[in-house]
Order: structure tokens, then sequence, then C-alpha cells
């Protein structure tokens, strides 16, 4: 596949959801290396809808520790159960958060960040990452994006 994302002009959020997921899907299924696919992902999703930052966390030894991203500069570790990430890492489910700031516990790596979606990412049913999607919009995700990125996700798991 060409490295060139289509996406359609005045699409609705699930109509670009749909165009992009088999793009990322063919871009990343031939390619071995993680952190190569794990960077295109970010790229298309924050290329595709202008997200504030995206990115991922992977587990090394007892934290999570920054990989591949999209956007500002951010938090480089975040400890089990803490913050967003950690939340989702140590609950193994996705984190829908609509005001960051009324998350207990919430790591402000940015204080333009408003809403934010945590989806983990499994390896024999152990949390390996997690996907950190982050708007300067309050309650800029819904169930909808919910849906998708999990879709996309398990997309990522069928590579490793």
């Amino acid at each position: 596949m060409s490295e060139n994302l289509y996406i359609p002009a005045e699409a609705s959020k699930s109509e670009k959801y749909e165009a992009i997921l088999p793009q990322i899907e063919a871009l990343i299924s031939g390619e071995p290396d993680l952190y190569a696919n794990l960077a295109n992902i970010s790229s298309a999703l924050k290329e595709a809808f202008g997200f504030f930052w995206v990115g991922f966390y992977l587990v090394k030894g007892s934290q999570l520790v920054l990989g591949p991203f999209q956007g500002p500069i951010a938090c480089t570790r975040i400890n089990p159960g803490k913050g967003v990430c950690g939340t989702a890492w140590m609950e193994k489910k996705t984190q829908l958060v609509p005001d960051v700031e009324l998350f207990p516990g919430h790591i402000a790596c940015s204080a333009a960040s408003k809403s934010e979606i945590v989806i983990p990412v499994f390896k024999e049913e152990e949390v390996v990452m997690v996907l950190d999607v982050d708007s300067d919009i309050l309650d800029d995700f819904d169930a909808e994006d919910q849906k998708y990125l999990e879709r996309l996700i398990r997309i990522l798991e069928k590579t490793f």
C-alpha cells in the first residue's frame, strides 16, 4: 500500500473511521516492526481527526513508558493505576473521560488536554500497551469513538 491516507472530505466521524480502518490495517499488516506500526497509527488518527494528542504507552516493567505519538511533548512514565492511562492498564478496560479535570488522579501532561479516551492493547490476555487519545475540547469522545478505536486495537493485536 502506498503511504497516503485517503480521508473523505465532508465525511461524518463514522464515515472517516470506516474509511481509515481498512487503510491502517493494510498499512500495518505487512510490517513486522511494532514501533513503525504504532507511529503510523498515531499519525493516521491525528491526520484524520485532528486530535490534540495521539499515541501509545507501552508496559515496560512496572510502568507505562511513552512510545510513538503525534502531538506536544508528553509524560514519559506513568505508574500503574495513575491517571487515565494507568487506570486503563490496571482495570484492563477502556476509559472514556469527558472532562479530565474531574477524573480522580488525572495526570496533567498538558493543561490544554480537556477530554481523553484510553484503550488497552492485549497480548495473551495481558495489557502490553495503551492507546491514548486526548482532545483540547471537553466531551469530545463518545461511544462511537470507543467502538471504532477498540476495533482498531483488535486489528493491531492481530499483528503480534
